[in-house]
């Protein structure tokens, strides 16, 4: 605690986003430039708290009172120390993290949290500007491999931490570069993918070899996986990607020592209505990808566009509003987002006191640039224009009750209503990981969850194979992501060498219990 009193003398204050007339013209991150010396007062208003709930609410495990007490003393290379202790992308957390540490800060009681996430973006910005971050190669190689399924956060942190233990790391990547959501799922207002590819060549740097549109698993069930990413449905073309090779699972069993599988939860999550078939009507990852492949330059124009239509995002989550920044940016002419459960409250409730996760209304950049939010509504059916096109969305209200835990929505009578619309997004979530390719082939167990099952350590069924990230964890965080990522590391280390000094945050077991 560098201030004792930074807390009473300082208020939460935020970077401005840029005007929304302006950062609708580009793709590029809504926010300003942060003044150093604003930093350092946020920094100042970490408190003496005796017991830091922010590392509860942190995966990882953050320093979170360390650096901010360090970046308030202007030590900001240690602070980079400190922050990379526990995570090896704060980059990517300081950006795309719901801050669950600020839910559970002590300052949240009665006050604005303090400004962590913010705190950590600057602190990894300085650290990559000033040269601090450099690659850290090991001094002895183990002589041993460990191949990488999957080139998302989880793959990507457990990577790292294994090439850093000295292990030879291959990551297999079916997309067309590496990245996985961060690359193509997420818009470029939210990450630049400059971030993204920087620490890319850190990893390579580092010893980490990846190959890209390579699928794992055998080739009938890799195929068939192939056939549900993004660009590929509904004759979307892929002319600028390149062709697809299949490597069998089994052979990675062979060639490499231990076998890490990272593909995420990309089963889509589907709404089976009257019309679902129509032209206009897609899952938001077969939007978002192409819009993203656009920005990279494998397409001159995104086969899916919001230009002049009127649009409707079903799902309120983070996929809905990245579909909902998109849009707009795409010249979208009306956006409405619909969402099944109620509107979330403006504060706390009762039943929700601190330090659990603030389950109260939340409004990104996305949200401050226009469109209306819908609560509880469902879908019916999709009106046929006459044409195959979609032309209006039918739904009504719903009121919502629990019934052995679970929420149970009931039709409100004479609510019923028709939305035009010419584009419509199913933003809904995932149900887990692909049965098809490496899973189907190694025989994998999957849980009630659709999500691969392991033990403690993070292994499979299939001795030598372990997973991590959403494919066990199912849809989530980006912080759990890195902090499986990590743990997973660690038990695949001890598992090959019979020891680790690698960290492990959390086993699957206390990850559950959060």
């Amino acid at each position: 605690m560098g201030k004792p009193t930074g807390f009473f003398e300082y208020d939460r204050i935020l970077p401005a986003r840029r005007p929304v007339s302006v950062r609708l013209r580009d793709w590029r991150e809504v926010y300003e430039p942060f003044p150093e010396d604003e930093a350092v007062r946020q920094g100042a208003r970490c408190m003496d708290c005796g017991i830091p709930f922010c590392h509860e609410g942190c995966p990882l495990g953050n320093l979170i009172p360390e650096w901010n007490d360090l970046v308030f003393r202007g030590d900001w290379p240690e602070a980079l120390e400190r922050l990379h202790a526990t995570n090896n992308f704060p980059e990517f957390t300081g950006r795309l993290c719901p801050a669950p540490c600020e839910g559970a800060c002590v300052l949240g009681i009665n006050a604005d949290p303090v400004t962590i996430e913010r705190i950590e973006y600057e602190i990894a910005e300085r650290g990559w500007g000033e040269g601090w971050v450099t690659p850290q190669v090991p001094s002895v190689r183990t002589g041993k491999s460990v191949a990488v399924v999957g080139s998302g956060p989880a793959g990507l942190a457990c990577a790292q931490q294994l090439a850093r233990a000295g292990h030879s790391v291959v990551v297999y990547e079916r997309a067309e570069r590496p990245g996985g959501l961060l690359r193509y799922g997420i818009p470029e207002f939210k990450m630049e993918k400059a971030v993204l590819d920087r620490r890319l060549a850190q990893l390579r740097a580092e010893g980490v070899e990846f190959r890209c549109a390579t699928a794992v698993g055998s080739p009938d069930d890799a195929s068939e996986s192939e056939a549900s990413e993004p660009g590929q449905r509904r004759g979307l073309g892929t002319a600028s990607a390149p062709e697809v090779r299949v490597v069998p699972a089994s052979s990675l069993r062979t060639e490499f020592d231990a076998v890490v599988l990272a593909g995420g939860a990309t089963l889509p999550r589907d709404l089976v209505v009257e019309g679902r078939h129509l032209d206009g009507v897609h899952l938001a990852m077969d939007y978002l990808k192409p819009s993203n492949l656009v920005r990279e330059g494998a397409f001159e124009t995104a086969p899916i566009t919001a230009h002049g239509k009127r649009v409707v995002i079903i799902g309120g989550g983070d996929t809905g509003a990245d579909c909902l920044g998109t849009a707009h940016r795409q010249g979208a002419s009306l956006v409405h987002q619909l969402e099944i459960l109620p509107r979330p409250p403006d504060a706390r409730l009762d039943d929700n006191p601190w330090p659990t996760w603030p389950l109260i209304l939340r409004t990104s950049s996305a949200h401050e640039e226009g469109g209306d939010r819908i609560y509880s509504v469902t879908t019916t059916r999709f009106v046929d224009d006459g044409k195959g096109a979609v032309r209006a969305l039918a739904g009504h209200r719903v009121e919502a009750r629990t019934e052995g835990g679970r929420p149970v929505f009931e039709p409100v009578p004479g609510s019923e209503f028709e939305l035009p619309c010419e584009l419509v997004l199913l933003a809904m979530g995932f149900s887990g990981a692909e049965r098809r390719g490496v899973v189907g082939e190694l025989g994998l167990d999957v849980d009630a969850r659709g999500t691969v099952a392991c033990d403690a350590n993070w292994q499979t069924n299939c001795e030598g194979v372990f997973v991590c990230g959403d494919m066990t964890r199912g849809q989530s965080l980006i912080v759990w992501a890195i902090a499986e990522g990590r743990s997973c590391a660690s038990s695949v280390d001890r598992w090959i060498m019979g020891d680790t000094a690698l960290p492990a945050p959390l086993t699957p077991g206390q990850l559950a219990l959060r």
